[in-house]
């Protein structure tokens, strides 16, 4: 068999992954069925970089992709979490329903947006609203809670229709989020950064359920840093060709180069105006002292 057909061949295995999921929620298992999402998830993210470096990259190969994250990140999530928790409410089925078609408009907006010419070259660096394997996360957290803490007010049936349809939303928003990929560790931070993958290895196996609740907060929190990120970009295009530590000198710079007065007001000061210095009697409109 050619490796030019392993890409695919994972694409195929990360559905088989997604579908089995399906099968084991319908066996009231959603460990397995967590499991398996997080399988398949682990195989999307796989296929796509196998391709690049055998350059087997194709259009029938982006097409099987597409369709294996609607059925994966999609379909999968949304009937599992309806099996789980949802299936003795008449308005689950809805929510379910909404997330997954979500899903679908966020990967049909995203194939879109990969033959739109008039982007700056920046937006690469940019998902436009949630990803779906995200919102597959978020959405088996609400399976986390429960395994984790039992019955609360976590399970409760309309906390749980508001965090759906907010993740939903989400994927369908124009809200930025930065691509993993185009996340650097400067060379300073890489001790850290494999001390934080050795503790992600070993929460996976001793708590789980509060990794992926980990890995929900800290994405959530990066939002507002990537909506920072890419205003900051839209204003600098002599940046949007250079590396990241390029882009971190020129900031810097930038923060350097502004008024001294910033440091005060990050303290939540500001200099008094001469009105106001009127106003407390020691001086007078005009110069005059009191």
């Amino acid at each position: 068999m050619s490796l030019h057909v392993l890409p695919s061949a994972l694409t195929v295995l990360s559905i088989c992954a997604g579908l089995t999921s399906i099968k084991f929620a319908l066996d009231h298992k959603p460990i397995p069925a967590m499991a398996l999402i997080a399988v398949a998830a682990i195989l999307d993210a796989l296929d796509g970089r196998v391709a690049r470096i055998l350059d087997a990259q194709s259009r029938m190969g982006a097409e099987i992709d597409s369709l294996a994250d609607a059925v994966n990140f999609g379909v999968t999530p949304a009937l599992v979490v309806y099996v789980t928790l949802l299936s003795k409410w008449p308005v689950g089925w809805m929510v379910v329903l909404l997330y997954a078609v979500c899903v679908v408009l966020r990967l049909a907006r995203y194939n879109a947006q990969q033959d739109d010419g008039t982007l700056p070259p920046y937006a690469k660096e940019f998902f436009v609203g949630m990803p779906a394997p995200a919102g597959a996360v978020s959405m088996i957290g609400t399976i986390a809670l429960q395994k984790q803490f039992g019955e609360g007010w976590w399970t409760n049936q309309w906390v749980l229709a508001a965090w759906i349809t907010g993740t939903s939303l989400l994927m369908v928003s124009a809200i930025p989020m930065k691509k993993v990929h185009t996340f650097a560790v400067p060379p300073n931070q890489a001790v850290l950064a494999l001390a934080v993958v050795a503790a992600a290895a070993a929460a996976a196996v001793l708590a789980p359920y509060i990794l992926i609740w980990v890995i929900i907060i800290a994405y959530v929190c990066h939002i507002p840093f990537a909506v920072r990120s890419k205003r900051w970009l839209a204003k600098h295009p002599e940046v949007w060709d250079d590396q990241p530590k390029e882009r971190r000198a020129v900031r810097r710079a930038n923060r350097l180069a502004q008024p001294n007065r910033r440091p005060v007001a990050r303290l939540g000061l500001r200099i008094p105006s001469r009105r106001s210095v009127a106003r407390l009697g020691l001086r007078k409109p005009g110069g005059r002292m009191e």
